[in-house]
């Protein structure tokens, strides 16, 4: 732990080296940077001119088509491995003139010494190391790395390297994947934001006026902004549980990266996931879904109800079958999910800021004002889960069988926090729909708008996205 007892002075410090590890042939020149006018920079790479044709060609790829080009030797992992590594950097550089962050760490010298070497490997053996061979993959900060901080936004964790890598991190690595950055997160991981007092807040790309959520901000700014074909996210704790999740461009890239994984056997070293190996699942022509309209505590803002009800419109236009979902059980799951978050009375996070004297931050205070449950609480409430689980479980089969809930991917925690609580499987999906101003329109009086909570109204300007739900019997 860091003997520094400034918070400041630390997070500056931590600001400076990462600033530093970008290498000077990855600082874009001042005369390429957009004005800070400029809010969508997602196009910035092609229009800047400082991108060769070849660079944008590489970044613009999804993983799989990177992958079938370095097996063909089409591209060497080195060339494709230098230009994410110089897109990364470009989103670091553009985000953070807003004094915002999407990386946390980046080392590229590394990574392109990792790359080399696996071309060695495949020019030498002609074979591949693994289905990742050469693939780069940006991880998020909490994930260990040999020798680099995961700090989770702690100033106290700076300056404190890893000891060992994560599980995944060596599955990635054997299976062939070139690890070349770290992107930012939430104090603890629990803000549904990316904003911490050692980098500040990560923006979105699509729009430097609004972040880019949480707690895989950092990821999803990067991956945006095109500077990494396929990123991990993960948070969680031992009573709210949670999986390594995968997050890329496209659906294909998910599913290639899920296969690689499942198949690499990870449960002859992780004693927490189960021995179940990928299974192909045919599709059914007709679905069944529900549709998750609000939660009945917090109503959603107009245009994310619009992109739901265009996407029940598409799905029964295309002959699936769509109900209902009756959200009884929700109020009961987030008041359990915000009682096991600060079960321990914020004892971990309060002794994390301790060390340098950081404040807590004021999205946090539910840390600051929690009591101790003790363990006999603690198991109770445990207790009170497993029963939420089975109650939850006897709706979904009251359905009779039902495929799949449907819901929105809302800044409010309570739309997704329940599924960690009762265990389910889920995907994030873009609808292709924002904001409109002519079709989203302000709330009609005042009695309406109370309806809404205010932190949602106040960022109407949202990236609008849905999810979908699915139990474990239907997941390969």
């Amino acid at each position: 732990m860091t003997s520094v007892q400034n918070w400041e002075k630390v997070a500056e410090a931590k600001r400076a080296k990462l600033a530093e590890s970008i290498p000077q042939e990855h600082r874009v020149p001042q005369q390429h940077l957009p004005p800070d006018s400029q809010l969508d920079v997602t196009t910035w790479p092609k229009e800047s001119g400082w991108f060769s044709s070849e660079e944008l060609e590489i970044t613009g790829s999804t993983a799989t088509e990177l992958l079938q080009k370095i097996a063909s030797k089409t591209w060497s992992s080195e060339k494709v491995t230098r230009a994410f590594c110089k897109r990364a950097a470009a989103a670091q550089q553009l985000l953070i003139r807003m004094k915002l962050n999407c990386l946390t760490d980046a080392f590229f010298d590394e990574a392109i010494e990792s790359a080399k070497a696996l071309d060695e490997h495949l020019n030498r053996t002609g074979q591949l190391k693994g289905p990742f061979h050469g693939l780069p993959i940006s991880l998020k900060d909490n994930f260990n790395i040999k020798g680099k901080d995961s700090s989770v936004g702690f100033s106290s964790l700076v300056n404190d390297p890893a000891e060992y890598n994560a599980t995944l991190v060596d599955v990635l690595e054997n299976l062939g994947a070139v690890r070349y950055c770290k992107t930012n997160v939430p104090t603890a991981m629990m803000i549904p934001e990316s904003v911490n007092n050692v980098f500040g807040r990560t923006i979105s790309p699509l729009n430097r006026k609004v972040t880019s959520g949480g707690s895989s901000g950092g990821e999803s700014a990067l991956i945006a902004f095109g500077g990494s074909p396929i990123g991990i996210g993960l948070a969680g704790q031992e009573a709210v549980a949670s999986v390594n999740g995968p997050m890329a461009r496209t659906l294909e890239d998910i599913i290639t990266y899920s296969k690689a994984v499942i198949n690499s056997q990870q449960w002859l070293l992780d004693p927490k996931v189960l021995p179940i190996p990928w299974r192909q699942v045919e599709q059914q022509k007709k679905l069944k879904i529900a549709v998750l309209w609000n939660d009945g505590i917090c109503m959603p803002t107009p245009p994310v109800t619009r992109a739901l009800k265009e996407t029940v419109e598409s799905l029964k236009k295309s002959g699936h079958e769509v109900v209902e979902w009756d959200p009884k059980l929700h109020a009961k799951a987030l008041d359990q999910l915000g009682r096991m978050f600060v079960a321990d009375g914020g004892k971990t996070v309060k002794n994390l800021l301790a060390p340098t004297g950081e404040p807590i931050r004021p999205e946090m205070q539910q840390y600051q004002d929690a009591q101790d449950l003790g363990v006999f609480e603690m198991w109770q409430l445990h207790l009170e889960r497993t029963e939420l689980q089975r109650q939850y479980l006897e709706q979904w089969m009251s359905y009779e069988n039902l495929d799949a809930i449907l819901g929105h991917h809302f800044k409010y925690v309570g739309y997704t926090g329940v599924f960690n609580v009762v265990d389910y499987s889920a995907v994030s999906f873009p609808t292709g729909i924002t904001v409109d101003k002519t079709k989203d329109t302000s709330f009609a009086d005042a009695k309406v708008q109370s309806e809404y909570c205010q932190a949602a109204r106040d960022s109407c300007e949202c990236s609008i996205a849905t999810w979908c739900i699915v139990t474990p019997a239907n997941i390969s």
